[in-house]
């Protein structure tokens, strides 16, 4: 096992991995910008150190460089940055330190998901209609983009090369929008990733957004760990995971993991990862592309089958073997994670960084929460507005709900406005209480009202309170008259 990690991440990922180590006698380097001194991550780790450079935490040279003067044993990218960075985990095994993830070879062939797909589809198993490669801003990419969505036809959707589904993935459902969300897809992936490279997919109607969690060793060992459901997102982020999904059958889901281990032993996966697929109405699936890191809604699965994937990502790193079967897994009732954004839903989901004046945390039953929050710290407005995760698990899907509702009504922050609001009006609509919804749940006229008649007595309440603060109702105050002295001066006895 290593004895210290160097954590290349920030915010609650950055937390979480951090705890894993310690919870296992490791030492830890955490780094930070200056918007994120005095971070909890930074609070945690057994040291910290700046980063002196404009890229910050996208500096490879930088990172590598801080971890070679640390003699660290292991570089944890967490999700994002280096994690499926290539040159990055190659730069790492080229100075003997542990990239914990696949190997920079593994990485480079999930990075290019056409050849991926085509890959998969050669194996047998069904992949999108897709353009044969992707473009960027080469002579002729535009005039070659624009002759292959004709090809594919419309709806059609634009990933990002290195992100795939999420960021830099834009839905396109006629011609006349083709040119303006590739424009906007291009320097969204050139934003978040450095690569503005995209490809097209044909859009599947009304799907479900699948994942297979996957676990496998060097010494051939490769399990399940169930899947998830994130077809509850806006712009592509998920909003509330669950797991497992609601509208997989025992045969679906059977098929589903079996495709999805088929895909894993083809690719050779030796890590935690995920496999992607959207699934139709019909029952097909359709393999879209693998996640070989840990993924920002992987507490749902921890919480399914009772086990820390972060931990088991540092010892299969280490080099240690499973430790289990697949007959050991158990998928134990519920579990669901309602991602926690700082951003305001009621003016167009305007980021809102600022101070956290006071929090108050759910409790209670099976409920966990991953932020980095705590009273007094700061919301950065360099970085994504995620802040917390709240995960919760019950014995069915019904009580999941409702633990999960209970929880997102506990959760108070005084400071800047979140979502929170918002990932309540959806565990109150009926279709999603039903577990009847796809990928257009959250664009339907139904979210888009004023709530139940609850929700808007509550909203009254709340808007009477705030006015009478701000005009002093409660305050008391003396009256001028009184104090201009005229009441002493009548008492006064003349000399």
């Amino acid at each position: 096992m290593f004895e210290k990690v160097l954590v290349a991440n920030r915010g609650e990922i950055a937390v979480r991995v951090v705890r894993a180590c310690r919870d296992l006698g490791m030492e830890t380097v955490a780094l930070f910008e200056p918007p994120d001194r005095g971070a909890l991550h930074t609070r945690l780790a057994t040291e910290c150190v700046p980063l002196a450079s404009e890229k910050g935490y996208a500096d490879p040279d930088l990172v590598l460089s801080v971890a070679k003067e640390k003699g660290v044993d292991a570089v944890h990218p967490g999700y994002g940055f280096f994690a499926e960075n290539a040159a990055f985990a190659r730069a790492c095994e080229e100075a003997g330190i542990r990239f914990v993830g696949p190997s920079s070879e593994t990485i480079a062939a999930l990075q290019d998901k056409v050849q991926a797909m085509e890959w998969v589809e050669r194996a047998g198993f069904a992949v999108p209609p897709h353009s044969p490669r992707a473009y960027g801003a080469e002579p002729g990419d535009a005039e070659a983009l624009e002759a292959e969505a004709a090809r594919i036809g419309f709806p059609l959707v634009i990933k990002s090369m290195a992100g795939g589904r999420g960021r830099g993935a834009r839905l396109v459902r006629s011609s006349a929008r083709l040119a303006e969300a590739v424009a906007a897809a291009q320097n969204e992936a050139w934003m978040v990733y450095g690569d503005r490279r995209v490809y097209l997919e044909k859009a599947v109607p009304k799907a479900r957004q699948l994942g297979v969690q996957l676990a496998g060793d060097a010494f051939g060992g490769l399990v399940h760990l169930g899947e998830r459901e994130g077809s509850v997102q806006r712009g592509n982020q998920q909003l509330i995971v669950e797991s497992p999904s609601p509208w997989l059958t025992p045969e679906r889901r059977e098929r589903l993991v079996g495709i999805a281990l088929e895909i894993g032993r083809l690719f050779r996966l030796r890590v935690v990862c995920t496999v992607e697929f959207v699934a139709a109405e019909d029952g097909s699936f359709y393999f879209t592309e693998i996640k070989p890191r840990i993924q920002r809604d992987h507490p749902a699965t921890e919480m399914a089958v009772w086990m820390d994937l972060v931990r088991l990502q540092l010892r299969l790193a280490a080099g240690e073997p499973l430790g289990f079967s697949q007959e050991d897994v158990r998928l134990r009732g519920w579990a669901m994670e309602a991602h926690v954004n700082a951003e305001d839903p009621w003016n167009g989901f305007l980021p809102t960084p600022g101070r956290v004046e006071r929090m108050r945390l759910p409790g209670g039953g099976i409920v966990r929460v991953e932020t980095y929050l705590f009273p007094g710290a700061e919301i950065p407005a360099a970085y994504d507005p995620a802040i917390a995760k709240v995960i919760v698990r019950g014995e069915d899907r019904g009580e999941c709900v409702r633990r999960l509702r209970r929880s997102l009504e506990e959760f108070t922050l005084i400071g800047p406005p979140t979502n929170v609001p918002l990932l309540l009006r959806i565990l109150n609509d009926p279709a999603f209480v039903a577990g009847v919804y796809d990928t257009g749940f959250f664009h339907r006229s139904h979210l888009e009202g004023a709530g139940d008649e609850r929700h808007r007595r509550d909203l009254a309440i709340a808007a009477a309170f705030a006015w009478a603060q701000r005009n002093a109702v409660f305050r008391p105050a003396t009256s001028e008259r009184f104090q201009s002295g005229w009441h002493r001066d009548a008492r006064r006895l003349p000399r």
